[in-house]
C-alpha cells in the first residue's frame, strides 16, 4: 500500500496531491478495518483458543482504524461528514461494556473458619469450599477442621505488592499461542508472587485461626487446596490446575499459600484458562486449610460413570496411602464398580499391583514410598469399605442433585474422610463403543491392546514423545502425545493433541478429567507403550476399543466426532461475540438506499462501508470539479461494448493523457489489467433464455423497485470506472441492474497484497437474487476467498497472496462480473442453473490455463 499515491505531493502540489493523500491513508485504515473484521470473525469459529488480551486488542484496533477512516473522509470533504463522528462516538462506548476490566471484588474477613462456611459465601471462599462447608452442615460426613483464606486476603495480597497491573500489562505483551512465551510469562509471574509479602493483617488471621486449629499448641499439619472463583462456570472442571500443598507445618504456612497463589499462573493453569475462554481477571484465588488426614487409603469416587451417561453405576479408584497418587495418575488403581440398589453390590472388581504409595513425613511433606511384599498385590480397600465409598458418593449426588467428583481418604481407624467434591463431568454418548471392527483391505497392525479407556474416542496422528518439560515446547499440532504418566503438566498440549496414550494411570486422574472435558480421546495404562513407538512413527488410537494400531486406519477414523469448540458459550467468547455485533455486521448495503446515511450506522463495518463508498465519490468528482483536467475521468477506447471510466490516482499511466480519452495500452495498472483480462477473455452471449416465472419475476421487481423504472434517477445508471495506480485499483461497475465492485492491491510484497470484492442486484426477486449471491459464492470459495452472503449481497475477500496468484483471481472476478449478470432470472430453473455453473467454471478453468500456457512460453 505503501506505493499507492506516493509521487501524488511531488508531481501535483497543492489540493491534488493533498486529497490523494487522504484518500491513501482512508484505504490504509480501511484494509486495516477489514482485516481486524475478518480476524474477529476467524476467532469466533472457535477453532483456535484466544484469551481478553486478544478481544481487547483487536477492539482497539478496530477502533484505530474506523477513527482514521472518519478522519480523512472529513480532511478529503471538509464540513460534509461531520456526524460520522458523533456515531463513532457511540459505537466505541458501547464497546468498551464488553472490554472492560472487571477485577473481582469482594468484601470479607481474609479467613473464615469452615464450621462457618456455606454455599451462599462462593464469592468468598470458591465454590469448592462454599459447598464443602454446606455439605457438612446438610448430611452426615466427615470433613476436616479447618479454615478458609478468602478472595479478600487473595486482593490484598495482589494490592499491597501493587501485583494486577503487571500483570495485565505482561499478559497483554504476550503472545499466548507460543508455548516459549507462556513458559517465560509464567515462570516470571509465579517468582514475582513467592517473592512478594503477605500483608501484616491476613498474615495475623492465618496464623491464628491455626492457633485454634491446633489447640493452641497441639502439633498440627494441614493439607492446603486451591478454591478459585471461577471454577464453577459450566462444563469447566478446573482439575489439578492449581497446586495443592499436603502435611504443611504452621511454620511454612505462608508460603505454601504463597505458592498456591502463584500457581493461578502456572502453566497449566493459564493454557487451561485460555483453552476454556476463561478471563484472568474473573479468577481469585482462595486456599482452604484442613487439618491433613494420615490415610491408610484414599482414591475417589465417580457417583456415576463418566464416561457414559446412561450408566448410573458408581466408579471407585483407590490406593494404599494418601489420594495424590490416584488424581496424578502415577500409580495403578484399584478400581470398583459398584451397583445402585437396596443394598449396593459390588459389579465389578479389578486389583491392580501398586507398587508406590504416598505417605506424610513426621514432620511435613509427603514421600512416595515403595510397596513390597503382598500388600503391593492386596486390594487397598476392602469390599464393604468400596460399598461405604459408594454410599457416599450417592449421598452427596442426591444431596447437590447432579452426578459428583468425589475424592475421600480413609482413616487408620476405618472412617471414611470426605475431602473435597466438584460436579462430574460426563459424556453424553449414549453408549460406549466396544471396539470397532476394522475392515480394510490390508489387516490392520496392532501396536498394543488393553489399558483402560480415560476419554472415548479415536484420532490418529504422528506420535510425540514427552518425558520433560522441554518437551512441549516441540510438541506438534495434531500429534499424539505418549508419556509415561498423566501428569497434569501435559494439559497445556491438550488443544494441539489428537490424543493421549500413556503407560500409566486410569480414569480418575485430573489429566483424564481434563481430557473428557476436551474431548480428546485418551487410553490410559498402556504398558510398554513409550518402548513400543517412537517420536514421528503414525499410529491410529481406538480408546474404546482399548487398541493401538500402526498407520492411519481410515476405517476407525469414521467414527471420529467434530472438535468440541471449547470457546463457546465461555465468558472471554462471549465478550468477543458481544464486541463483534459492534464491529463486524454490514448493515449499509445498498448506496442507492435512501438509508445510506451516517445515522443510520450501527456498527463500524457501517461506518466502514459508507466511507469507502463515499471517499470513491469524491475522489472522482474532485479533478471535474476542481478543475484539474490531467486528473479528471477518461473514458476508456476499448472493443469491449460497454463504457468504461479511468481516473489515474498516480502512475496508473505510462504518462500523462491529454484529451478525454485513454487506451489500454497506456494504461500500466497491474490489477486492473488483470481484471481486463477476465473481462474481455470471452464475448458475452447475452441474457440466458427466460422462462415465464423468470420474466414475471423481472416485472413484478420492476413495479416495486423504481431504481429499475426507466427516466427515475438512480445509480444504477452510473457508469463504470476504475480508479488506478501502479499497484491498486477500485473497480465500480453497474451492468444493468447489477453492482459489483472489486478493490485490489497487487505488489511483489505479499504480506501488503488483498482483494475486496462486492456484488449486489438485479432486476428478479430477492430470492433468485439471493441464490444467485450463493452461485457465485460456490465458485469464489472454491478458489480460496473468504466469504459472506446477506440477502443478495455478496462479499468475498482474499489477503496475503503472492502477485501471480492475485492476479488469476483478479481474472476470475472480472469474467464473472460479466458473465454472472442476469442468470439471477434463472435460479429457479435447475437444468439451466447446471448448464451455466458447468459453463462458467469450464470457462474459468479455461482462461487460467491459457495464461499459465502463456506464462510458460514468455520465460
Amino acid at each position: 500500500m505503501e506505493r499507492i499515491i506516493t509521487l501524488l505531493k511531488r508531481l501535483f502540489p497543492g489540493k491534488w496531491g493533498r486529497e490523494s493523500h487522504h484518500f491513501k491513508l482512508l484505504l490504509n485504515a480501511n484494509n486495516k478495518a477489514l482485516a481486524i473484521m475478518a480476524e474477529i470473525g476467524e476467532a469466533l469459529k472457535g477453532i483456535s483458543p484466544f484469551g481478553m488480551s486478544f478481544v481487547r486488542s483487536r477492539c482497539t484496533a478496530a477502533s484505530t482504524s474506523v477513527f482514521q477512516i472518519v478522519r480523512n473522509l472529513t480532511e478529503l470533504a471538509p464540513g460534509k461528514y461531520e456526524a460520522l463522528f458523533d456515531r463513532f462516538k457511540e459505537i466505541q462506548k458501547a464497546l468498551n461494556v464488553p472490554i472492560r476490566h472487571d477485577h473481582l471484588v469482594t468484601q470479607g474477613p481474609p479467613v473464615i473458619p469452615m464450621d462457618e462456611v456455606n454455599k451462599s459465601m462462593a464469592d468468598l471462599v470458591g465454590s469448592k469450599l462454599a459447598n464443602l462447608g454446606e455439605i457438612r452442615k446438610g448430611i452426615s460426613v466427615k470433613v476436616p477442621r479447618g479454615f478458609a483464606i478468602t478472595s479478600s486476603a487473595y486482593e490484598a495480597f495482589m494490592k499491597e505488592n501493587d501485583l494486577q497491573t503487571e500483570i495485565d500489562r505482561r499478559i497483554q505483551s504476550t503472545d499466548m499461542g507460543s508455548m516459549d512465551q507462556l513458559y517465560t510469562l509464567s515462570a516470571s509471574i509465579q517468582q514475582k508472587i513467592i517473592n512478594s509479602p503477605v500483608p501484616e493483617q491476613v498474615e495475623r488471621s492465618i496464623r491464628e485461626h491455626y492457633l485454634r486449629l491446633s489447640d493452641h499448641g497441639r502439633r498440627t499439619t494441614v493439607a492446603m487446596r486451591s478454591s478459585a472463583l471461577g471454577e464453577d462456570l459450566p462444563g469447566a472442571s478446573f482439575a489439578g490446575q492449581y497446586r495443592s500443598e499436603l502435611n504443611v507445618s504452621g511454620d511454612s504456612i505462608l508460603d505454601a499459600y504463597k505458592g498456591i497463589l502463584a500457581s493461578k499462573y502456572g502453566l497449566p493453569a493459564m493454557a487451561y484458562r485460555l483453552n476454556r475462554g476463561i478471563p484472568d481477571e474473573q479468577i481469585a484465588m482462595c486456599v482452604g486449610c484442613m487439618e491433613m488426614v494420615d490415610a491408610l487409603s484414599g482414591g475417589v469416587a465417580y457417583s456415576r460413570n463418566p464416561l457414559n451417561i446412561l450408566d448410573d453405576a458408581v466408579v471407585i479408584n483407590a490406593v494404599w496411602g494418601l489420594p495424590k497418587s490416584v488424581v496424578d495418575g502415577s500409580t495403578a488403581c484399584d478400581l470398583f464398580v459398584i451397583e445402585r440398589g437396596d443394598p449396593m453390590r459390588v459389579l465389578r472388581k479389578e486389583v491392580a499391583r501398586k507398587d508406590q504409595k504416598f505417605v506424610c513425613y513426621p514432620e511435613e511433606g509427603v514421600c512416595r514410598m515403595d510397596l513390597t511384599g503382598e500388600q503391593s498385590h492386596l486390594q487397598s480397600i476392602t469390599d464393604e469399605q468400596a460399598l461405604g465409598v459408594a454410599r457416599l458418593a450417592v449421598e452427596i449426588e442426591q444431596f447437590y442433585r447432579t452426578p459428583q467428583d468425589v475424592e475421600w481418604a480413609l482413616e487408620k481407624d476405618g472412617s471414611i474422610v470426605l475431602l473435597q467434591c466438584r460436579p462430574l463431568q460426563q459424556r453424553t454418548d449414549s453408549e460406549e463403543s466396544a471396539g470397532r471392527n476394522v475392515n480394510a483391505e490390508k489387516p490392520a497392525k496392532v501396536i498394543l491392546k488393553g489399558g483402560v479407556v480415560a476419554s472415548s474416542g479415536v484420532a490418529a496422528g504422528p506420535v510425540f514423545i514427552v518425558r520433560k518439560d522441554v518437551d512441549a515446547l516441540k510438541f506438534p499440532s495434531g500429534g499424539i502425545l505418549v508419556a509415561a504418566q498423566p501428569l497434569p503438566r501435559w494439559a497445556p498440549l491438550l488443544n494441539r493433541a489428537a490424543a493421549v496414550v500413556t503407560s500409566q494411570g486410569g480414569i480418575a486422574g485430573h489429566l483424564a478429567n481434563v481430557c473428557r472435558e476436551f474431548r480428546t480421546p485418551a487410553l490410559f495404562g498402556l504398558k510398554e507403550v513409550m518402548d513400543r513407538v517412537e517420536t514421528g512413527e503414525m499410529v491410529t488410537v481406538d480408546a474404546d476399543g482399548l487398541t493401538l494400531y500402526e498407520g492411519r486406519i481410515e476405517e476407525i477414523l469414521e467414527s471420529r466426532e467434530e472438535p468440541m469448540n471449547l470457546m463457546q458459550g465461555s465468558p472471554v467468547y462471549e465478550a468477543l461475540k458481544q464486541a463483534a455485533d459492534l464491529i463486524v455486521p454490514l448493515n449499509l448495503l445498498d448506496p442507492d438506499a435512501p438509508a445510506f446515511r451516517p445515522e443510520r450506522c450501527r456498527t463500524f463495518h457501517d461506518i466502514t462501508r459508507y466511507c469507502h463508498e463515499k471517499a470513491v465519490h469524491e475522489m472522482f468528482r474532485f479533478g471535474k470539479d476542481h478543475r484539474f483536467p490531467e486528473r479528471s475521468s477518461k473514458q476508456l477506447l476499448c472493443e469491449v461494448p460497454m463504457q468504461w471510466w479511468i481516473l489515474n490516482l498516480d502512475d496508473g499511466f505510462h504518462e500523462e493523457v491529454e484529451g478525454r480519452y485513454v487506451r489500454l495500452e497506456n494504461i500500466v495498472s497491474i490489477p486492473m489489467l488483470a481484471i481486463w483480462e477476465g473481462i474481455a477473455a470471452m464475448p458475452w452471449e447475452g441474457p440466458p433464455p427466460v422462462d415465464g416465472r423468470g420474466m414475471m419475476s423481472v416485472m413484478f421487481e420492476a413495479t416495486r423497485n423504481t431504481a429499475l423504472v426507466p427516466g427515475m434517477r438512480s445509480s444504477y445508471g452510473n457508469r463504470n470506472y476504475f480508479m488506478i495506480s501502479r499497484n491498486y485499483c477500485s473497480l465500480y461497475s453497474r451492468l444493468g441492474f447489477h453492482f459489483s465492485q472489486i478493490e485490489a492491491l497487487v505488489s511483489e510484497r505479499a504480506t501488503e497484497n488483498y482483494i475486496s470484492f462486492q456484488f449486489k442486484g438485479g432486476a428478479a426477486d430477492l430470492e433468485r437474487r439471493c441464490r444467485r449471491a450463493f452461485f457465485i459464492q460456490e465458485i469464489l470459495e472454491e478458489y480460496g476467498f473468504r466469504t459472506e452472503v446477506k440477502e443478495d449481497t455478496l462479499v468475498a475477500r482474499l489477503a496475503e497472496e503472492e502477485k501471480d496468484f492475485m492476479k488469476e483471481r483478479l481474472r476470475i472476478l472480472g469474467f464473472l462480473t460479466i458473465h454472472t449478470r442476469q442468470l439471477d432470472m434463472i435460479m429457479a430453473n435447475q437444468a439451466s442453473l447446471q448448464y451455466y455453473r458447468n459453463k462458467i467454471t469450464g470457462d474459468i478453468r479455461r482462461i487460467l490455463a491459457g495464461h499459465q500456457e502463456e506464462s510458460v512460453h514468455s520465460q
